[in-house]
């Protein structure tokens, strides 16, 4: 950790709440543009933080998003109270999918959300149980 002591913000998310859809990861692209992070940096991490918000809005029924920005990287941590994942391996294919159609509809649900957040961030990690719900770790370094 660097000498200073770095920002957090934390957000409340609400399973089906499509109408705050995009709220959280908005404000930490904000606040990372703010700090003058460059905008490629801010770039992956609002994919990552979107694409982890609308998970949790799409498959869990409730959660929080905090991120950590610190000189040198930010963290990203997306715990939910969920299903869980019940095979990993599959849910990061690219395309592989269990939302409902409802939700493709709304243009959401493609299957592409953990595997750009696996690629948007330097360091990924996921934890899940199944009827518990499911944790993210990001890190991004600037």
């Amino acid at each position: 950790m660097t000498h200073e002591q770095g920002i957090t913000l934390e957000f409340a998310l609400i399973g089906a709440d499509f109408n705050s859809a995009g709220e959280a990861s908005s404000k930490i692209k904000r606040t990372l543009q703010q700090l003058g992070i460059r905008p490629d940096i801010i770039r992956r991490i609002a994919i990552s933080a979107y694409e982890a918000e609308m998970n949790v809005i799409i498959h869990a029924y409730r959660g929080t998003i905090r991120a950590d920005i610190h000189a040198d990287r930010t963290e990203v941590i997306v715990t939910d109270e969920g299903p869980g994942i019940p095979d990993l391996e599959l849910a990061m294919q690219e395309g592989f999918s269990t939302a409902p159609d409802y939700i493709r509809e709304m243009g959401f649900g493609a299957g592409m959300g953990l595997p750009n957040m696996a690629r948007s961030t330097d360091k990924f990690d996921i934890k899940t149980e199944i009827g518990i719900g499911t944790q993210l770790s990001m890190i991004t370094f600037h």
